[in-house]
């Protein structure tokens, strides 16, 4: 029988530095992603109850979809960070914050870049 050859370390660690590469690119782009539509909601929401209640201007019915990119972005980032996270062991408050940063206008964006900055340096990627 022949026997099955063990990675080296080197090679465990490049195989690592491989996946953290790939999770930060799906990372990032989702987090700019899931902030671009987030400002966006925020302009149709003040659009729809504020300058459309006080001026009686109408909403459109396509305003409803911008929602719904929003949240199924949310979704999709809320998965891509929990992968990266995962993959660069981040302790419990990193989680829950970088989670959060989806749901304040421009703290993804800060988040996306304190971590890439973060996880490049750590991971020489």
């Amino acid at each position: 029988m022949t026997e099955a050859v063990k990675p080296t370390a080197q090679q465990l660690a490049d195989k690592r530095r491989t996946q953290i590469k790939g999770a930060l690119g799906r990372y990032r782009f989702m987090a700019n992603f899931t902030g671009v539509f987030l400002l966006i909601l925020c302009a149709e929401l003040i659009y729809k109850y504020v300058f459309a209640e006080i001026w009686k201007l109408p909403a459109p019915e396509w305003l409803w979809y911008i929602g719904a990119v929003h949240g199924w972005g949310y979704v999709i980032y809320l998965l891509f960070t929990l992968d990266l996270g995962m993959k660069v062991r981040w302790p419990a408050l990193r989680f829950f914050l970088t989670l959060l940063a989806g749901t304040i206008p421009f703290a993804s964006f800060y988040f996306e870049k304190k971590n890439s900055d973060e996880i490049r340096a750590k991971f020489d990627l």
